[in-house]
């Protein structure tokens, strides 16, 4: 079920911050952060016997005003837990932009997440973001990317990925390369976004801007947070920077005149301009234009 990405609308995805559930002074705070999403967090952050009041608390949250200043997902616990099913029916009609799943590891279970959603009265425009988060989930990353249309976007939770790799934690994260790169193709591929897995070090500047450059050049759209601090950084890193935004411009122009004097090549500074880079540029200058829109 591949899509074309012109056809989709651009969310800007540069920074997107998980808030616990049950940290109500976050979630107060959470409104006048300059983060593209937010992420109110029903699963790791929450201890099991706090999930009911956890997820009480977000919906209550998300009923408010203050839950509007950002797109706004939630974290579910797994459909195959004793809340994952109570969770779904709970947001599934407020003010969301996605329910994010975790520790998915096949199409089947976004099927039945959509299905969940669909029963409990959320609108169509309420998306499904599947967490890639072990090694089953990566190499069916393919068939969960494709599996609904109301599939928006990969997460990636290298944290679990690590683990169960039996892997170490290394600055350039050298054991998860290789699933990075198979979920950024599945991604593509179906035509979704995908985000870069959390860093957890919160002193470790120079290695979480290391990251972020990282999750750029290989083609994330943006990366999960876990600190107010980390989101300036990922803003600078995923958004297009104004050289970047000066170079569209001009690549387009220099396309759009090859055109209009019939020309059958068009050269920008000694490099031959060809279509695929009029749409990238096209497709940067939407990012660009959707992140002045939110203000920032």
């Amino acid at each position: 079920m591949s899509r074309d990405p012109g056809q989709l609308a651009v969310h800007p995805r540069r920074s997107v911050l998980f808030v616990p559930g049950t940290n109500a002074r976050a979630l107060e705070k959470a409104r006048g952060l300059a983060c593209d999403a937010l992420i109110v967090d029903l699963e790791d952050a929450v201890a099991p016997t706090a999930k009911d009041a956890a997820r009480d608390a977000a919906c209550a949250w998300l009923d408010g005003e203050r839950a509007r200043a950002h797109a706004v997902c939630v974290r579910t616990n797994p459909l195959d837990t004793p809340w994952g099913q109570a969770d779904i029916a709970a947001v599934a009609r407020r003010p969301l932009q996605a329910v994010v799943l975790p520790k998915v590891e096949s199409a089947a279970t976004v099927i039945a997440a959509s299905a969940a959603l669909r029963a409990a009265g959320a609108a169509d425009s309420v998306g499904l973001w599947p967490m890639i988060e072990t090694p089953l989930g990566v190499l069916e990353s393919r068939a969960i990317a494709a599996a609904d249309p109301r599939v928006e976007c990969l997460v990636m939770g290298t944290s679990d990925l690590v683990k169960d790799l039996r892997a170490r934690q290394t600055a350039d994260r050298l054991a998860v390369l290789g699933a990075l790169s198979q979920c950024l193709l599945a991604a593509r591929a179906a035509g979704v976004d995908i985000l870069d897995g959390v860093h957890l070090d919160l002193e470790d500047d120079d290695g979480f801007a290391a990251a972020c450059r990282q999750g750029r050049d290989l083609g994330f759209d943006g990366k999960t947070l876990i600190h107010p601090r980390q989101i300036a950084p990922a803003n600078a890193a995923f958004g297009p920077s104004p050289d970047e935004v000066e170079q569209a411009h001009a690549v387009i122009a220099t396309w759009e005149r090859a055109l209009a004097e019939g020309a059958g090549v068009a050269v920008l500074d000694g490099r031959l301009v060809e279509v695929l880079h009029v749409e990238e540029a096209r497709r940067l200058l939407a990012v660009a234009e959707a992140i002045a829109s939110h203000g920032d």
